[in-house]
């Protein structure tokens, strides 16, 4: 079973304001002395201008070219269409329609028709210029067929000499552990640390752990371990 398609709300609202739109262009040009099929001519000239600004533009748009003159025949379709809605909303009395709309609505075939040509047959935009392929048919001999019928060698590359080995660096001797006079009383204090840090570990304990222990400096923890070991 095919799902019930419901009618998009702006096309409905879309076809009533172009209906609406359509009617008061063709009132406002009757009015004006425009009769029989002249009058209805009229409306369609504006929707078609209107069309032709507004594909102008996006194209315009899609290009990144300036959109001033689709912009400004836009602008004129929609005045013309507008006005005509305001016309004849009762703000005119279309039994005695002034000179001046007389004119416009005379004179609007001609402007219609320049706006849609100047749209229409503007100049395109300059396609971007594709690289010059190389001509294979020139009859020219490349340069390596040139090297390979002067007989030219070209030298191989110069081969670097290896660089010499460089002496294996002799080890550092380890910096020995300076004497440093330890009381008799704090390395008896020392070794019962030592004996308790087994006691609770199982291993001995180290020069790290007995300096944070004793509060002694690096140099003399060191001195106290080495007595103790």
């Amino acid at each position: 079973m095919r799902p019930i398609r419901r009618p998009d709300a702006v096309l409905v609202q879309a076809v009533i304001a172009g209906a609406l739109s359509f009617a008061h262009l063709h009132d406002l040009a009757a009015a004006a002395g425009q009769s029989g099929w002249k009058a209805w001519a009229y409306p369609v000239s504006v929707d078609l201008l209107l069309v032709a600004a507004w594909h102008r533009l996006r194209t315009s748009r899609a290009a990144g070219a300036p959109a001033r003159s689709a912009w400004t025949w836009f602008m004129v379709a929609l005045a013309a269409s507008l006005g005509a809605n305001v016309a004849t909303a009762g703000l005119l009395d279309l039994g005695h329609v002034p000179a001046w709309l007389r004119i416009l609505v005379a004179g609007w075939p001609a402007l219609a028709f320049l706006g849609g040509t100047l749209l229409v047959h503007a100049p395109g935009h300059p396609a971007v210029a594709k690289p010059a392929q190389p001509d294979m048919d020139t009859g020219q001999p490349s340069a390596v067929e040139t090297v390979i019928e002067r007989g030219d060698v070209v030298d191989p590359e110069p081969e670097v000499a290896p660089a010499p080995a460089l002496p294996s660096p002799e080890p550092v001797p380890e910096p020995e552990i300076a004497a440093v006079a330890v009381p008799p009383a704090l390395i008896a204090h020392a070794r019962k640390v030592a004996d308790d840090y087994r006691a609770r570990t199982g291993y001995p304990i180290d020069a790290d752990t007995l300096r944070a222990r004793l509060g002694v400096p690096p140099l003399m923890a060191n001195a106290i371990a080495a007595q103790l070991a």
